[in-house]
């Protein structure tokens, strides 16, 4: 009888041990039945804010939607940003679960990416007021090129929208802390060759492609400068 109670005593205190290890694995359910309906609720609402505040309007002309829409991707900005604040509160909800539960490796792996995710937000964020800021400026450039007679007007705009969608990039990057230094080391070392190489052409071997083009793009005679030449001639 007494070896008997020798082999049942590691099933009792198992059966212990799961009795009294329950009721946290009930909290921890109501937990994320509690955090799943927050945070569909926190979506619905988070995305009908966004779209009150007309923010559909920014994404689609800085031309984020359309690059979307070109990769295959089913949601806009708008429905990315919803989603990105509808897994921040399932997060934070896994996140109280297992802290409940006592899995502390588990817990500081959520805790780091529930940290990462309003990042992402800030990021985006970035992204889609600088893309549009980017699309304003080239806009801008193009009429005012068009409107001194300046050749190549779409060309020179495309540049100038380029080069700020690359430093909001940079920005971007930079918020989400992932690599930061290295790519704007790297961006600030393509910059300076290429306009290492610019300067190189136009001072060296490229004066005549450089006289060129800048006739095309600024006749002599056609500016403010030339006209008020012709006119002062009798």
């Amino acid at each position: 009888m007494q070896d008997v109670s020798v082999l049942l005593e590691p099933a009792r205190a198992f059966l212990v041990q799961i009795a009294s290890y329950m009721p946290r694995l009930g909290i921890a359910v109501v937990i994320l039945v509690i955090g799943w309906l927050v945070a569909k609720a926190i979506r619905f609402a988070f995305e009908r804010g966004l779209r009150a505040v007309n923010l559909p309007v920014l994404t689609e002309r800085a031309g984020i939607d359309a690059f979307l829409r070109n990769g295959g991707v089913q949601m806009d900005a708008v429905a990315i940003f919803g989603a990105l604040s509808y897994w921040l509160v399932v997060f934070i909800a896994l996140l109280v679960a297992f802290n409940s539960l006592g899995l502390d490796h588990a817990t500081q792996l959520l805790r780091q990416v529930v940290l990462f995710l309003p990042k992402v937000f800030v990021a985006l964020l970035v992204i889609a007021f600088g893309a549009y800021f980017a699309r304003f400026i080239a806009d801008s450039v193009a009429a005012y090129l068009r409107n001194v007679g300046i050749s190549d007007a779409d060309l020179l705009a495309r540049i100038a929208q380029y080069a700020i969608v690359i430093f909001v990039i940079v920005i971007a990057v930079d918020q989400l802390d992932i690599g930061g230094a290295l790519i704007q080391t790297t961006f600030l070392i393509l910059l300076s060759g290429v306009v290492l190489a610019m300067a190189l052409a136009f001072g060296l071997g490229g004066r005549e492609w450089a006289a060129a083009m800048l006739e095309r793009w600024w006749p002599r005679g056609h500016g403010t400068l030339g006209g008020q030449q012709k006119r002062d001639k009798p």
